[in-house]
């Protein structure tokens, strides 16, 4: 059964690495998108992030054009956002039927993980949950190297 990789990006990291992702195990792509976006001033989007985290907020997304629930595997990607996943993942996460799916999640950050895996396994529950794979950045930079996403898709393949 064809796997997908499915996304949510604000500044294009986690769109880079699913792309990769979906290119190496010709995997369908499907990004996540908000209905309204996010503002632009950085210090803005701070203050903003933090208080939809905090509060468990789920933003309204734009119709998806592929039914996740169709899928067994998903690639999950999302940025880290105040020690968890965006948002926009939570309410993506609401509508799947998780149980008996395999899901490989990624998370991209500036600084680490946070409590993203454990805040994952309580929204997928009935999934069968890999470790969550951690890309790091830096202002735009990919730090993790090519070679362990490599080696990671590998034993998804």
């Amino acid at each position: 059964m064809k796997k997908l990789v499915v996304f949510y990006s604000l500044s294009g990291n986690t769109r880079a690495v699913a792309r990769r992702i979906a290119r190496a195990l010709r995997a369908d792509l499907l990004e996540i998108r908000t209905v309204k976006t996010y503002p632009d001033d950085y210090d803005v989007l701070l203050s903003l992030g933090e208080k939809e985290v905090k509060a468990g907020y789920m933003p309204q997304l734009e119709p998806l054009p592929i039914d996740a629930n169709k899928y067994e595997t998903i690639l999950l990607g999302t940025p880290v956002w105040w020690s968890s996943f965006a948002p926009a993942v939570k309410k993506f996460l609401s509508l799947i039927k998780w149980k008996g799916k395999k899901v490989f999640p990624f998370a991209t950050h500036g600084g680490d993980l946070g409590h993203t895996p454990s805040d994952l396994r309580k929204a997928m529950r009935g999934a069968a949950i890999a470790p969550v794979f951690d890309i790091r950045f830096e202002n735009g930079t990919q730090l993790t190297p090519m070679e362990e996403l490599d080696a990671w898709l590998s034993t998804i393949i």
